[in-house]
């Protein structure tokens, strides 16, 4: 069975900044205090990660720049069971003129041997290198880049679940 890594980021992706209105789920947001600073969610999108994290094929790792708060702070906060995934950090971030995200997938998917990758990150369309990464990669990864005032939505969590599947 293939296993996919699930790159997940935090801020613009799972704590949307200064959401509007109601979720994607139609819901109100909800506001937790992740003990550095107060975090913005719904509720259904935590519910969605914890059931896409329980697949036999996934292996979420955290690519964020809250790098092991998220694990430590973030994730009790708002009920995410994402205590135990890998965090990448930035470790080594001024070696390369590359996004330090990107340097840090290619390092995992190497070492990990990820044969498909699902990568969440508002930022994705905005750098260059990693999208011509992620198109010389083609079927074997899916993209996702949100818009940050909303992060991830029903459709992002559904699209990911075929790609599991």
């Amino acid at each position: 069975m293939t296993t996919v890594s699930l790159y997940l980021d935090v801020d613009g992706v799972v704590n949307p900044f200064g959401p509007m209105g109601f979720t994607d789920w139609g819901t109100e947001w909800k506001i937790a205090d992740a003990g550095i600073l107060d975090v913005i969610y719904a509720p259904e999108l935590v519910e969605g990660l914890n059931e896409l994290a329980a697949h036999p094929r996934a292996r979420f790792v955290w690519l964020t720049t809250w790098q092991h708060l998220a694990p430590e702070l973030l994730c009790p906060a708002i009920g995410l069971h994402g205590e135990d995934w890998p965090v990448l950090t930035s470790e080594g971030w001024d070696l390369s003129p590359e996004w330090w995200k990107l340097d840090a997938v290619q390092r995992d998917v190497e070492v990990s041997g990820a044969e498909r990758i699902v990568w969440m990150d508002d930022q994705l369309n905005f750098e260059a290198a990693a999208r011509s990464w992620a198109e010389f990669l083609g079927n074997r990864v899916l993209w996702i880049s949100p818009d940050p005032r909303r992060g991830l939505s029903r459709g992002d969590i559904a699209a990911i679940r075929r790609f599991l599947d």
